[in-house]
C-alpha cells in the first residue's frame, strides 16, 4: 500500500460507534476461527464484548468452548445481540449484560452477575476501553473527556478485577487489555495513552499478588486495530491513514488479535505464563 492510498474511506461516527456503520466491517472472525477444544468448560466474563476485539473474543472462546457473558453499554444492544448470536451459533451460553462501567456500583456488580448466569467464572477480560483524539493539542484536553478517558480504561477496570476476585479461583485467569500506545504514546492521546501504561504496571503487580492463590495475569497490547472506537473518536482524516505507520504497513482486524487472548485464557497452553504484556501490534515494539 503506497502513502498515498487511503487505509480506509474517511468516515466519523459519534461514540461509542456502531458496527453496522464502518466501512468495510470488521473481520471478526466469524467466518474465519476455528474452535479445538482449548477453553472447554471454561466461563468468562468480557467487557466492552459487544464489538470490536470484544466480539473477535467472545466468537473464539465460544468456538473453543467457554460460555461468554457480554459487558456493554446499553446503548451498544443492537451490537451485543449481534455478538451473542455468534456465540449461541457456536453452541454456548450468552449472557448479555448492559451498564456503564464508570458507575462504580455497575462495575462492582458485573461479576458477580456474570458468575451467577454462568454459574462460576473461570477468565475475565478486562476489554472495556475508550479514547478520544478529536483535538488539537493538550490545551484542548477538558475534564468530562479525563473524566471519561480514565474511569472507563482504570477505574472501572480496578471495580471489576476486584470484585471478580470473590469469583475467580484457583486455575482463574484475568487478561487485561494495553495498548501499542502504552510504548509509543501519541500526543493526541495522552490520557488514554496513560491509563495503558498504568495498566501495564497493574498487570505486573496483580500477577505478583495473584500467582499464590493459582490466578494468572496478563494483558494484551494490540496495535492499530480496526473497531467502531477508532471512526467514533478520531478526525476522517486520521481514518484514511489507519494503521499504515505499522511495519506490516496496515491496520489490523479483530480476528488477528483474539488468538493471544485464547492462548493466554488457556489453562493448559499458557499455564505458566503470567505477569506479561503480549503485543499484538503490526511490528511496533512493545518493550
Amino acid at each position: 500500500m503506497s502513502q498515498d492510498t487511503p487505509a480506509f474511506p474517511a468516515q466519523q461516527q459519534e461514540p461509542p460507534g456502531s458496527t453496522a456503520a464502518m466501512d468495510p466491517t470488521p473481520d471478526h472472525g466469524e467466518q474465519s476461527y476455528r474452535g479445538s477444544g482449548r477453553l472447554e468448560g471454561r466461563r468468562a466474563l468480557v467487557t466492552g464484548g459487544d464489538s470490536g476485539i470484544g466480539r473477535a473474543v467472545a466468537i473464539a472462546f465460544a468456538r473453543e468452548g467457554a460460555d461468554v457473558a457480554i459487558g456493554y453499554l446499553p446503548e451498544e444492544q443492537e451490537d451485543a445481540e449481534e455478538t451473542a448470536r455468534w456465540v449461541r451459533d457456536a453452541g454456548r451460553q450468552a449472557v448479555l449484560l448492559p451498564g456503564d462501567l464508570t458507575d462504580e456500583r455497575t462495575a462492582r456488580e458485573l461479576p458477580g452477575r456474570a458468575s451467577a448466569e454462568l454459574g462460576g467464572l473461570d477468565v475475565l477480560v478486562n476489554n472495556a476501553g475508550f479514547q478520544f483524539a478529536r483535538r488539537e493539542s493538550f490545551a484542548d484536553v477538558a475534564t468530562d473527556e479525563i473524566d471519561r478517558v480514565l474511569k472507563t480504561n482504570l477505574y472501572a477496570l480496578l471495580w471489576v478485577t476486584q470484585s471478580a476476585l470473590e469469583h475467580l479461583t484457583e486455575g482463574a485467569s484475568i487478561i487485561n487489555v494495553s495498548s501499542i500506545q502504552a510504548y509509543q504514546p501519541s500526543t493526541s492521546l495522552l490520557d488514554y495513552a496513560s491509563t495503558k501504561a498504568a495498566i501495564n504496571n497493574l498487570t505486573v503487580n496483580l500477577a505478583a499478588e495473584l500467582g499464590p492463590q493459582g490466578i494468572r495475569v496478563n494483558a494484551v497490547a494490540p496495535g492499530p486495530i480496526w473497531t467502531p472506537l477508532q471512526p467514533s473518536t478520531q478526525p476522517p482524516e486520521k481514518i484514511e491513514k489507519f494503521g499504515t505507520d505499522t511495519p506490516l504497513g496496515r491496520a489490523g482486524q479483530p480476528a488477528e488479535v483474539a488468538p493471544a487472548f485464547v492462548f493466554l485464557a488457556s489453562a493448559a497452553e499458557a499455564s505458566y505464563v503470567s505477569g506479561t504484556v503480549l503485543g499484538v501490534t503490526g511490528g511496533k515494539p512493545v518493550f
